[in-house]
């Protein structure tokens, strides 16, 4: 030991070994800096709800009263987004529009975690329907209803009804929900043999719903299996009838490409919807949600 401290020190004083001394010294502190930098905990972003920017546009149309209602919420924990089309042919479309949405986003608030999304849309949902029952007293009323529920890159959704639920994504729009109509049913009819095409198309009441929040019949929304993965520059996209029913796929793809916040994006595609003066114009409404995932 006293032989190797003596070694030591005779190399230490030796002058013309101090730069490989310094780089040797330098050498230490760097490997020092990066050991302790990777004892820090990093903060997984998948966690947070970063930067969602959130737009939105709605339309009355040729109606007398807006029908429509739409809420988000962002929390800690997540973000969820509710559109709700209140059925304009029934008095009490408005009541149940609004009660659904405000029943939604109040469950969302009241959580301190992100849920179990399965669990969460079955229960906001019965809760719902229940909520809108009373309301009613009795008039007759219903609503569609889409909701999107946002964690880090992951998209959950639920929907009952005929509104939609779209990504867009590399210039194209694509479908997430099913629309609960007699039509979905009259093709998947058709597809199996049941009925000839002709059948399917000459149905008058094909664009009857078939599941609405706000009867007593009400079962279940349709709600995802596995999350979609969101990508980079993806925009989720929901939608009331009075929107895609009025404009075609390639007038909102033109729309949702332009590089302009999504709520220029809504305002746009209301503007253009209200541009065309359609005599029997519905209600129309979107949110578009991008970024952060």
């Amino acid at each position: 030991m006293g032989a190797t401290v003596n070694t030591f020190m005779i190399l230490w004083s030796d002058k013309e070994l101090t730069p490989y001394w310094v780089l040797a010294g330098g050498c230490l502190l760097i490997w020092l800096l990066l050991f302790a930098r990777s004892r820090i905990p990093v903060r997984q972003r998948d966690d947070r709800p970063v930067g969602v920017q959130i737009g939105n546009g709605q339309t009355i149309g040729a109606r007398n009263e807006q029908d429509d209602y739409f809420a988000c919420a962002v929390q800690p924990h997540g973000v969820l987004a509710v559109l709700a089309d209140g059925i304009s042919g029934l008095s009490g479309g408005k009541v149940a529009s609004t009660t659904a949405v405000e029943t939604f986003i109040r469950e969302f608030e009241e959580l301190e975690r992100f849920p179990d999304p399965e669990e969460f849309w079955d229960a906001s949902s019965h809760a719902a329907n229940q909520a809108i029952l009373r309301n009613l007293l009795g008039v007759p009323g219903g609503t569609t209803l889409v909701s999107a529920m946002i964690k880090g890159r992951d998209l959950y959704w639920g929907a009952v009804g005929d509104s939609i639920l779209a990504v867009f994504r590399k210039g194209e729009l694509l479908a997430i929900n099913h629309k609960h109509t007699l039509e979905s049913q009259l093709e998947e009819q058709y597809m199996s043999g049941e009925i000839s095409e002709q059948e399917a198309l000459d149905n008058p009441q094909r664009k009857r719903l078939v599941n609405y929040l706000g009867y007593d019949h009400f079962k279940q929304m349709e709600i995802a299996d596995e999350p979609f993965a969101l990508q980079p520059a993806d925009k989720i996209v929901l939608c009331s009838d009075g929107v895609y029913n009025s404009l075609t796929e390639m007038e909102l793809e033109t729309i949702l490409a332009q590089d302009i916040p999504p709520f220029d994006a809504a305002q746009a595609i209301i503007d253009l919807i209200e541009e065309k003066q359609l005599v029997h114009q519905d209600n129309a409404t979107i949110i578009i949600l991008e970024q952060g995932w």
